[in-house]
């Protein structure tokens, strides 16, 4: 037997470098986002960009293309399967970088961004998928969690890293190394990586066929409810993101060159508690996990609310770093399970669902995120808002999910194989 591309089906990477495979799939896509943070006030200057809310576009266009985008890989991954979807991504994504590094208006660049974004897509899309092809339940939730642990590093490194490459090479240079970076993962992946997918489980390429895919995603309750449990709580880390240097570097705090050292506070606290509920998660259960952890991230982020009110705008940097951290250790606790949860029924269309769903908590988050970002006035005031709304949202959209009950384990109706709570 062989792959769609012609080559032997091979067994393919144990449990860790499956792990680590992933999670440099998935990192591709948050590098290209946080790298370029330190960046927007120089890009500014290159293109003379007045406003500097305008230079969140520079994030916000590439979440664009990655989010549409999504919609088309899924599908096609269940008609030729894995390998040939996520190769051609990642081409598309070196093609993006390589235009973006030679940009020669601010258009342009944000034009080069979203063809980034729409080759990114592939390998978050199908990267999802292939862990889903390989495992199930408990086992995908410990995957996605150790995955996500990883994915959640880069951010912490990634602000330091376009920093560094930006004082001594300049802006352009960062898209080049982002170029060779895909390159590398990209042969890990063709060397390493067979074809995922089940003979049985191939779908034919038709408009019926995929509208019946879509027809199972959006008809089972768990995976409609988590599903927008993700996008909403997608778009909080979105909002951060696209105002994080305002804030933190050059509005807000003034840190200055000191902004990759707090954002890096902020993002490694999503690995570390990434790691702990991949530790957590047999015993206790994606449920009892994820709806504990909302619960004690909706109280932090009403708190935020009114500290940011009660300051002014702008509490204390200590105060709003310790906030900020608590909040994105029980973040990362749900939106890691609720993951899993969103796909765990939906086995037998995984690439679909798995395409469905990231367009949707993609292009939902990214806005949610744009409006936060756009809100950005000098101070926290629209950040602690948007947190604690979106949070008490998504709550009552669980509660719908689960028919008011939480923190109970119980078997997700139509997985395959999944392992039961």
């Amino acid at each position: 037997m062989t792959t769609p591309t012609g080559l032997p089906v091979r067994q393919g990477p144990g449990f860790a470098e499956t792990v680590a495979l992933i999670a440099a799939l998935m990192g591709l896509t948050a590098l290209a986002i946080d790298a370029m943070l330190p960046a927007l006030p120089a890009i500014g200057q290159s293109f003379g960009v007045a406003e500097a809310n305008e230079l969140q576009l520079v994030v916000y266009a590439y979440m664009i293309g990655f989010g549409i985008a999504q919609v088309v890989y899924g599908p096609l991954s269940d008609v030729w399967g894995r390998r040939p979807l996520v190769i051609a991504g990642l081409a598309i994504l070196i093609a993006g970088a390589v235009v973006s590094a030679f940009a020669t208006g601010f258009t342009g660049l944000l034009i080069a961004r979203v063809l980034q974004g729409i080759g990114a897509a592939a390998a978050r899309v199908i990267a999802v998928s292939i862990v889903r092809d390989r495992y199930a339940g408990r086992e995908m939730a410990r995957v996605m969690s150790f995955t996500m642990m990883v994915f959640m590093v880069v951010p912490v490194l990634a602000p330091t890293f376009g920093g560094l490459i930006l004082a001594l090479a300049g802006w352009r240079s960062i898209f080049a190394i982002m170029a060779a970076l895909s390159i590398a993962v990209g042969l890990w992946f063709f060397i390493r990586m067979p074809e995922t997918l089940h003979p049985e489980f191939r779908r034919p390429l038709s408009v019926r066929s995929i509208v019946d895919a879509a027809r199972i995603c959006v008809t089972n309750r768990e995976a409609v409810g988590y599903s927008l449990a993700i996008g909403l709580l997608f778009a909080m880390l979105m909002g951060f993101i696209g105002s994080a240097e305002q804030i933190l570097g050059s509005d807000g705090y003034r840190l200055g060159a000191l902004f990759p050292a707090a954002f890096a506070v902020v993002a490694i606290t999503g690995g570390v508690a990434a790691f702990i509920n991949g530790r957590l998660v047999r015993t206790w259960g994606m449920h009892r996990l994820s709806h504990g952890s909302h619960l004690i991230h909706v109280g932090l982020t009403g708190a935020f609310f009114v500290m940011a009110n009660l300051w002014g705008g702008l509490p204390p940097l200590w105060l709003f770093m310790a906030m900020m951290v608590a909040m994105q250790f029980f973040f990362s606790f749900a939106i890691s399970n609720y993951n899993a949860l969103a796909l765990d029924p939906l086995g037998e269309v995984a690439g679909t669902a798995s395409s469905l769903i990231g367009a949707f908590t993609t292009l939902v988050g990214t806005i949610g995120g744009a409006l936060i970002g756009q809100a950005f006035d000098g101070t926290v005031v629209p950040l602690a808002a948007g947190f604690f709304g979106l949070s008490a949202v998504t709550l009552l959209i669980v509660l719908w999910t689960e028919r008011g009950r939480l923190l109970q384990p119980h078997h997700q109706a139509g997985a395959m194989p999944a392992v039961a709570e």
